[in-house]
This record gives structure tokens, sequence and C-alpha cells, in this order.
């Protein structure tokens, strides 16, 4: 039972005088004699109300209170840390105190709507930054002008008031030299003579003192006197021969003066000081308007070389990128959009980079050569439910036994035959039906020209079926229904099209446009009517094809042997395959070392609509991947490469760069939730994709399944070294591991499991997850006593006389009291009697005696409950 809190412990929690805490009590009307008294919630709750009301604040609602919106929590720890100094040794007390503070976002506002008004907020905050900032070199340069235009009219009335009173000065010394050269006349009785430059008699020549000349280099003397201090007061006198030549002749003005000067100037030092005094035009300005740049990028750009092409700083790129919600280091790549948005956010122009040039190449190359079509067989698939018979109608067709050689009898893979009839040449892929190998139907129906849809007549329309049917209607191809099993004695062929009209594929004789022929794989009933609906379907879609040229198709299959390396099942669709011709698939370059046909022989060459195997690739390429003949290996090898580059950089893309939405979604995720690693090698690629996709959808929100590697070909050391070192269980689908491989699952226990059949893998991997997941306990109510009356005993206290009105009472059983539909008690039970004798169980419909130990409180009308904790082993 829960605790009650009494008003001695509520005063001791508000940190409230007991007298107090009853007069406010009494005041709210809620009357109590002693502090020992219990205080329910509703009366805490009205007393606060009072308290509120009392105070002048509102009310606010229960929800509110007790839900605040901004918590703040302080720690303060204090340690002691013992400092030796010599033979002496110091205590020191180190007190740390933190601060958190939580803020509870408003009702109905999720994280990801937070994000978006947080990023919206800081967008605006940067547009206004950058329109204040764009104000601001307007104001400044507009003040720099300003200031600008001050000097010069400053340094313009200077000089000219310098002027005018060096004028001045020189006409009051020109008419003082004028009078003293009149007084000696009239003394000597001689007319007035051009004194002598060296003459005693007359005073120093004033032009030493010419200042500078304004018409030639107006505001220069002002600026030597401004920047160059006690200098500027000889900057005006030029010491050349000049101003002893014309010494005598006063009579001359400043301009002239100044003119006559001009002739034997040196120009070399009046540029030096031009330039070196700050009057003047200087190169460097300031922008009136931030650079806008255009830069290219491509796919993916790394952060770095993106700040490299922004002349910005790196960390200023990852800063904007922050402030978008994308996290990324300046060595991680991004995707155009986000490269995109971000310079378009700094003020950039984005233009598209066309870094495809070998691809470029490559296209050019395959469109050089463009022949007469001619004729082609067509390319047929068997789809279907698995075990309706498409391996074995395929069989009786090409007159071998293929499915004995499958395991299990299933197909899966992709086989690729083509089968010379009477009617000409047809091609025939044949897909699996298991549920896992949905990739492999959808491949095969985007391969072919017709799909031959095979329904057993005993088993009707099955949900691969039905798949079927999307997978070809979405690759635009006709149908052809072939109603297997027609031999046996429950066959319903008419059943088969009805159930096919729920998903349009209306018969002919139904008025639709989709022949139905009723054929058995077993008896070889309805083949030839079969092979003719074929033909006659090929005749009406006029198939051609180019058979001069390099060739160029689809990889159907692919795997890796151990004696041949990697070998590619092709399909050609266009011009001639041949032996020794270069080309280029997916990833994988290589040059056509052999082909070999489904029976094993090796053809010289391979013309459209003929599937065959190619020796000589750099590596296994993937299901799916065109492949294209070029004609020298440097191209090949350039086209692969920069595709390989191109798909790292997406993966990268793809695993690094996460936003914080993401990131903030996932916290709290995941913190119980068990991992099942596993590396997967198989013998085709087609199956590895099926693998991968049928284990991860094995997971839940107690287990993941993680792929640690997949992989075609034979389990390697290098597979043995992954999956022990990532504890992972190591699955073989039709391969085996070599020797070194063995040594080291030998000697480190690691999981190495083979399978043959997709079932068994899938079947093994859950229980493998199960195991993981341990037990879970659970409770199972077995019976259930209901009291009569209760007597008082010496020995057990209160026996309560019961009733078993359901299931059955044992007494080493864990039980518990339930009043009024409550649990008020939970234990064990001490006695069970019946007529005092003690019994071990109680059945239904009995009266018994129970004793529950260390509880006295039962009363008539309760319930004890008897239950058993069992392991229920958990599942996936």
């Amino acid at each position: 039972m829960s605790q009650q809190t009494t008003i001695r412990k509520l005063a001791e929690l508000v940190n409230t005088p007991v007298e107090k805490l009853l007069e406010q009590l009494a005041e709210a009307g809620m009357s109590f004699s002693g502090p020992d008294q219990v205080v329910t919630s509703t009366e805490k709750m009205k007393l606060l109300g009072f308290l509120r009301r009392t105070h002048g604040k509102a009310e606010k609602p229960a929800d509110d209170a007790a839900a605040p919106k901004k918590i703040t929590l302080n720690r303060r720890k204090v340690q002691e840390v013992t400092v030796a100094a010599g033979r002496t040794k110091t205590t020191v007390n180190v007190e740390v105190r933190q601060k958190r503070t939580y803020v509870k976002p408003a009702e109905g506002e999720t994280p990801a709507q937070e994000m978006d008004a947080e990023r919206a907020e800081i967008l605006r905050k940067l547009e206004e930054s950058k329109q204040r900032n764009l104000e601001e070199q307007k104001r400044l340069a507009e003040e720099d002008k300003r200031r600008a235009d001050q000097l010069a009219q400053q340094r313009q009335a200077e000089e000219a008031a310098r002027a005018e009173a060096e004028a001045a000065r020189l006409q009051a010394e020109a008419e003082a030299a004028a009078a003293a050269a009149g007084v000696v006349a009239g003394e000597d009785g001689e007319a007035a003579r051009p004194a002598k430059p060296g003459g005693h008699h007359v005073p120093k020549p004033p032009v030493r003192k010419e200042p500078p000349r304004v018409e030639e280099r107006p505001g220069t003397a002002a600026h030597k006197h401004k920047t160059r201090g006690s200098h500027a007061m000889v900057a005006g006198v030029e010491d050349d021969d000049s101003t002893q030549r014309f010494a005598g002749q006063l009579h001359l003005s400043a301009a002239d003066r100044a003119r006559r000067t001009t002739s034997r100037g040196k120009p070399k030092p009046r540029r030096h000081e031009q330039s070196r005094g700050g009057g003047g035009a200087h190169g460097f300005e300031r922008p009136t308007a931030p650079v806008v740049r255009d830069v290219a990028i491509g796919d993916t750009i790394t952060v770095a070389d993106l700040a490299q092409k922004l002349a910005l700083k790196g960390g200023d790129v990852v800063k904007a990128l922050f402030k978008m919600g994308v996290m990324a280091t300046i060595t991680q790549s991004i995707d155009h959009d986000t490269a995109a948005l971000v310079t378009e956010e700094l003020g950039h122009n984005v233009v598209r980079a066309g870094n495809d040039d070998a691809e470029s190449e490559l296209l050019a190359h395959t469109e050089e050569v463009q022949g007469e079509k001619l004729p082609r067989p067509p390319v047929v698939t068997i789809m279907g439910h698995v075990d309706h018979g498409k391996t074995s109608l395929l069989d009786y067709i090409r007159r071998t036994k293929v499915a004995t050689g499958e395991a299990g009898g299933i197909t899966q893979h992709i086989g690729a035959y083509h089968v010379e009839t009477p009617r000409g040449v047809i091609s025939f892929l044949d897909t699996p039906g298991h549920a896992a190998f949905t990739a492999m139907r959808a491949r095969g129906a985007k391969l072919t020209d017709i799909v031959v849809l095979v329904v057993a007549a005993d088993d009707g329309v099955m949900p691969q079926t039905i798949e079927a049917v999307q997978h070809a209607r979405a690759a635009g191809v006709p149908l052809i229904v072939a109603v297997n099993k027609v031999d046996k004695s429950d066959a319903d062929p008419l059943r088969v099209k009805n159930e096919l009209l729920a998903q349009e594929v209306v018969a002919e004789e139904f008025g639709g446009d989709t022949q139905f022929v009723e054929v058995s794989a077993k008896v070889g009933t309805g083949i030839d009517t079969l092979l003719d609906a074929i033909s006659l379907q090929a005749e009406v879609l006029e198939l051609k094809a180019t058979y001069e040229g390099r060739a160029t198709g689809v990889v159907i299959e692919s795997s890796l042997d151990k004696g041949r390396g990697p070998v590619a099942t092709v399909l050609v669709q266009q011009g001639t395959l041949k032996k020794g011709d270069y080309l280029v698939c997916g990833v994988q370059y290589g040059r056509v070392r052999a082909l070999f046909d489904e029976t094993g022989g090796q053809p010289g060459e391979a013309g459209p609509s003929i599937p065959v195997q190619v020796l000589g690739l750099s590596g296994v390429p993937d299901a799916g991947d065109d492949f294209v003949v070029v004609a020298d290996e440097r191209l090949a090898k350039d086209v692969a490469q920069q595709r390989d580059t191109k798909r790292r950089e997406s993966r990268l893309v793809q695993s690094a760069g996460s936003r914080m939405e993401d990131i903030m979604s996932q916290l709290g995720k995941g913190d119980g939730q068990l991992v099942l690693n596993l590396v997967i090698k198989a013998d085709v690629q087609g199956s590895v994709e099926a693998l991968k996709h049928s284990l991860v959808a094995l997971s839940n929100e107690m287990i993941r399944i993680n792929i640690i590697h997949a992989g075609v070909g034979g389990i390697t050391e290098s597979d043995a070294n992954s999956a022990l070192t990532s504890k992972a269980t190591l699955i073989g689908f039709n391969v085996r591991a070599d020797a070194a491989a063995r040594r080291i699952v030998e000697a480190n226990g690691v999981d190495l499991r083979y399978f043959s059949i997709i079932y068994d893998v899938i079947d093994q991997v859950k229980q493998v997850a199960s195991g993981l997941l341990g037990v879970e306990i659970r409770e199972e109510i077995i019976g259930i006593a209901e009291v009569r009356d209760v007597f008082r005993s010496s020995k057990f206290g209160a026996v309560a006389g019961c009733m078993v009105v359901e299931g059955t009472v044992k007494r080493n059983k864990p039980i518990r009291v339930l009043r009024d539909s409550t649990v008020v008690f939970e234990g064990e039970l001490e006695s069970l009697r019946r007529f005092k004798e003690n019994v071990d169980e109680v059945r239904n419909g009995t009266e018994c005696g129970i004793g529950v130990k260390q509880y006295n409180d039962v009363k008539p009308g309760d319930q004890i409950e008897c239950f058993e904790r069992i392991e229920v082993q958990r599942t996936l």
C-alpha cells in the first residue's frame, strides 16, 4: 500500500512550522485536530489554491502545476584530494558545482517542429545580419567619401591661404629691397644695377623659402607635414641652382618662378613622395558589394573542396551546414542538393558540373555503329508460384533434367537457355518462385519480351502468381498463361481462369486478350500449343535487333567460380558478342576470354537474344547491370573506375552527414535491442540479394539482424576473420569454406552453417535470434478461492474459510489477496487445510481453510488468487 502523508511530514517537506500549517489549513476551511492526521491529495490541492488566491496569483490548471515548463537541477559535490609535498601531505577540498536547466516544449509541438522553428529563426537572423552588414558597408563608404571631400576642401583652403600670405610677404620684401636700392643710388649718384649673387651687401635670396608648387602637386606639402613630422619644415625647399639663377630677378612673380623651376624639376623623387604620401589615390579599394561566384558542383563534393571553391574557411562552411541541420566534418562528402543549398545560403550561384567525361565518350562510342535491324528470337520468361512446375515445363521443352539438379527441387537463381524448335529459336529465362526472390522475378520481367505465367490447375492462383502478374504489367510485356498439371485428377482449369479475373487477366474465350494454354509438363500435353502461342505473339511484336556492331546487353546472373574466376551470365540485346572483345559491365571491366552456352559448349560468338556465360571480367558484376563492348581496354577501365568512384562517394554520402533531426529521433531507441551479426556467402549474386532482404526483414523492436558482409564465392580466411571479429554467424549458401577458413573456425569456435535451400536459412536464423532473445517470465493464474468467513487461530492467526471457485489452489504457489478487484497483499500460503488435514492442493468447488503468511487482515468477500510463474522462450 502507498505511504500516507501526515501534517507533520508535509510541514517538514514545505519547510513550514506545524502550527502555521495548521492555521493555513483552518483558514482554507479544513479543520485538523493534531499534526499526526493524514492529509489527502485533494486537501493538498485545496490548500495550494487557497494560498495562490491569498497571494494574488491566478490558479493554474492541475496539469500545468504538476508539469513545470522549466526545471533547474543543481548538483554540488565535495571531494578531498591528498597532495604529497615532500614528507608532508596536504588535504585539499575540491568542490564541483553543476547546474543544468531542462525546458519542456510547448503542448502539441514535436521535436521536428521545434527544429524547423529554430532553423527558420536562425535563417531569419542570418538574413538580418546580412542586411545589417550591407547597410554598415554603405554607411562606411559614404562616411569615407564625405571625409575625403572635407579633407580635399580643407587642403585647398590651406593652400590658397598660404599662397596669399607668401605672395604678400614676397611683395613686401620686394618693396623693401627696392627702397634700399634707391637709397644707395642716391648716395653714389649712379643708376641702380642688378645685384650680383655673391654680393655681401645683398641679403640671402628669399627664393630659398619658396613654397611648394601648388599647380603641379596640390596637397603634397600638407601631407608631408602630416605624415613626416618635423621633416616637413624643409620639404618645400629644393637644393638646386635654379634659386641662384633667378635670385636677382625680384620682379618675377611666384607663378613665373614656379613655371621656370618646373623645367628642371626632378620627377622621380616627386613620384616617390607622391606614392609614399597618404593624400593620393591608393591601389586598394573597399568592395561596395559582396563578391558572387559561380560554383561548379558535381554529384558529390567534400566540404573542404566546397570551401576552396567558395574562397572561405572550412570552418565557415561547416558552421553553415550545422545551421542547416546537417552535421558533417570538413573531410566528409555531401550530396549535390545539400552543397547547392549551403552555397546559395552563403550568397553564391550553383552550376552543375559535368564530370562524366568517360560516360560521354562511352555513349558516343556506342552510337557510332548503327546497322540494319533484322528479326531476332523472342526472350520468354517463365514465372509463377513455387512448385507449380515452371522448371519441369521448361525441362520437357529442352529434353533435359534440370529440376533434379536443383537443391530441394526448387529453382533458386535465374536459368537462361535458348532452345531450337521447329518454329525457330526461343530463349527462355527460368525464374525462382519463392517469396524471397522478388528482385529476381522483377529483373526477369524487365529483360523479357513475353511472360509465360505457369499456374497449377490443382492449386490455383497463389501470392507469387499475383506478384508475377504485377511484374509483367509493370514491365509492359504481353502475358501467356500456361495452366499446368491438367493431367491430375483434381485439376480445375476453369478455377484458374476465374481467379485470374480478379487480377484483370481475362482469357480470350471470356472476351479478353490473354492466351490460356492447358499443358502438362509430366506427359507433354499442350506443349506444341504453347510454343505456337509464343511464336504467334512474337510475330505480332515484330522483334528486331542489329546483328552487326558492338554488342550491348544485360547481366542476368553472376557468380565466382573457384577455377574460372568471375562468371557472368549475360543476355545479348544488340550486336554480336565475340571472344576477345573488351567490355565494361557496371563497375567491372575485362576482356572476353571464353563464351559458354547452357550445355557447356563454347560458341565463337553470341547474337541478339542469346544468353551466354562470359569469363574474363575483373570482378563479379551485380545482376541487372548493363554491359557494353568497347574498342579498347583503356576506355573500359576509365568508365569502370569512374562508376566505382561515384558508387563509393554515394555510399559515403549515405553513411555520413547525418541530420540533427535524425539523430534526435534515434535517441532513446535501441537501448534494449539485441543485435545478431551475420556474414553471408552464396554461389550467385541473386541469391545474395534474396538472402539479405529476407534476413533483414526478420528484425523487430527486440532484435536487429545486421549483415556485416555479403558476397559471392567460397568462404575465405578474410570472411572467417570478419565473423570472428564481429562475433557473427557465418552462413554458406551453396558454398564451402577453404582450409585456412576452416582452421580459424575450428580454433576460435566460430558459428559456421551450410545451407542449400533458402527455407532452411530463414528458419535457422529465426532459431538463433530466438536464442539471443532469451526467456520471458509470465504469470499464469491457476486458481481463485473466495473467502466466506474468517476464523481466529492461536497458531496461525486469521484463517480464511474459502470456497475454490475456479481452477486449483496449490500450497507451494504464491498468492494475492484481492479486495474489490484490487490487490491488497501479495505473498504465500502458510497453511492449506481440508477437514483439519494439510493438503497440497484443493480443486474447484471444494471448501478449504487458508492461512496467509504474515497477513491477518483477511475479510469475508475477499478473493485469494493463486498463480505460478512460468518461463516462455521468446520468438521472432
